[in-house]
């Protein structure tokens, strides 16, 4: 580690520790991060949640909304100016309308206060007024967390270990044919390696479509200002063990590090260093829906997204995250309502043991962890429909697709989370003795009363997890 490092680390120290110690001394702060992968539902989930925290009726299991305790919830100017504000008021349109639509996902960063007026109650509750606990929700893909994992690799490493990984999918044999017996000791050509990273680019894309999670690097599928640079302009290429300055495979080399340090770095240390708690969705059902493949492959980003809430002793975080650690983090397998309620309890210990390893890191760092499963805008109804004599529980909504109403019912999620784990990990190419189908339901036309948010499942149980114990 060098001087600017450790000076670097120094100063953010100071920071942080200013931070805590004026925290008493002020009005209380809670930065709330949200991320997941594709389709998790992240938009919807702070809509959901922000309209709810604003009209509490439907919040029973969140202590301080049942009991009275919060007198007010209102919005406020955020305090990052150089961060978008979170579009709270177009995407509760979209979801509202006489003709509901789901709203645009996340492609970048963004950002909304909401302030909460809180009268504490117990015994010295009648000697304070009420205080205020701003709720800071950062928004932020759960693409870019996977970069992460990129930053203890080397170009070698990391080019390896992608075109062995990706060497048996279908939607990478364009790139990997390209790829093949390219001499990467040849001078670099600007025009090649665009070239090339457009069609790197494009399997990641077709590898997202397919239910895939280790899409990285993720700013390739979300670049944002950055389209078209440099810096984005790199692929894997199989090592020709000796290259020479100003080869192909020296200047990818260089971009690729130019990707860690100016791209991934900077982003953990502005916003995610600065979490106090987390919250990650993740669409366990599509993945299931996908196949044995989809799941070991979301498992293993877990592993690599979960990494980040435990910077440990040995761990690179540690060299630019300050020290700083998230106290608490929920994972959340979202679409609860595409099953009956029957089935959550499975849904969850799924979700529970995908991030089996990761979670217990964390806990052992001290972070208080939980998984639940949730609906953030609940979109179906739930229903009984007989099969063959045989009654099933089912739910019934409108498909995205075509508008129709239907009952659907996807198949039984196993008792044991295993029998759907272990042929992930072998890598089974499908479900031996089940099949499972999950559908696209739209947003239901709501019909809300004063007072009430959108209807959900469990959304308030999430929020007591995470921010119950500072509105007290």
């Amino acid at each position: 580690m060098g001087l600017g490092e450790i000076a670097d680390g120094l100063v953010r120290g100071i920071e942080s520790m200013g931070v805590a110690l004026a925290r008493p001394f002020s009005e209380s702060v809670i930065r709330l991060g949200v991320t997941g992968l594709s389709r998790a539902g992240k938009t919807v989930f702070i809509t959901s949640l922000v309209a709810n925290l604003m009209n509490r009726e439907r919040m029973v299991q969140l202590v301080a909304a049942a009991n009275g305790s919060i007198r007010a919830v209102y919005l406020q100017p955020q305090p990052d100016d150089t961060v978008p504000r979170f579009d709270y008021e177009t995407n509760l349109a979209a979801l509202t309308s006489s003709k509901p639509h789901w709203p645009e996902s996340t492609r970048a960063i963004s950002e909304l206060r909401l302030s909460i007026k809180v009268q504490p109650r117990g015994f010295l509750s009648g000697l304070s007024g009420p205080k205020v606990v701003h709720l800071d929700i950062v928004d932020y893909p759960g693409e870019w967390l996977l970069d992460l994992s990129l930053m203890s690799l080397s170009y070698t490493d990391w080019s390896l270990a992608t075109l062995a990984r990706i060497e048996s999918r279908k939607s990478a044999q364009a790139f990997l044919e390209e790829v093949s017996g390219f001499d990467a000791r040849a001078k670099f050509d600007e025009v090649a390696a665009q070239h090339l990273a457009r069609s790197f680019t494009n399997y990641l894309r077709q590898a997202r479509a397919a239910g895939f999670s280790d899409c990285t690097p993720g700013r390739f599928l979300l670049p944002g200002e950055l389209d078209g640079s440099p810096v984005l302009t790199f692929a894997p290429l199989p090592h020709p063990g000796t290259a020479s300055r100003g080869s192909f495979w020296r200047e990818m080399e260089r971009r690729f590090d130019a990707y860690k340090s100016q791209v991934v770095k900077p982003f953990f240390r502005r916003h995610f260093s600065r979490i106090d708690r987390q919250v990650v969705l993740v669409d366990v059902l599509s993945a299931i829906h996908d196949g044995p493949a989809a799941v070991e492959d979301m498992r293993r980003a877990m592993a690599d997204i979960l990494g980040a809430f435990h910077p440990g002793v040995n761990s690179f975080l540690s060299r630019f995250l300050g020290g700083v650690r998230v106290e608490k983090i929920l994972f959340a397998a979202t679409k609860a309502d595409h099953l009956h309620h029957s089935q959550h309890p499975r849904l969850t210990a799924i979700m529970q043991a995908l991030v089996r390893d990761a979670r217990d890191r964390a806990d052992y760092a001290g972070a208080s962890t939980a998984a639940m499963s949730i609906a953030a805008i609940r979109a179906t109804i739930e229903d009984t429909i007989t099969r063959d004599g045989q009654k099933l529980d089912c739910v019934r909504g409108t498909l995205l697709e075509s508008g129709k109403q239907v009952a659907l019912y996807p198949g039984e999620l196993p008792d044991d989370p295993n029998q759907l784990l272990n042929p992930a990990r072998a890598g089974a190419e499908k479900w031996l003795d089940s099949d499972f189908k999950f559908m696209n339901f739209a947003p239901p036309v709501l019909h809300l009363k004063p007072g009430e948010g959108p209807p959900h499942i469990r959304l308030d149980k999430a929020a007591e997890f995470l921010i119950g114990d500072r509105l007290r």
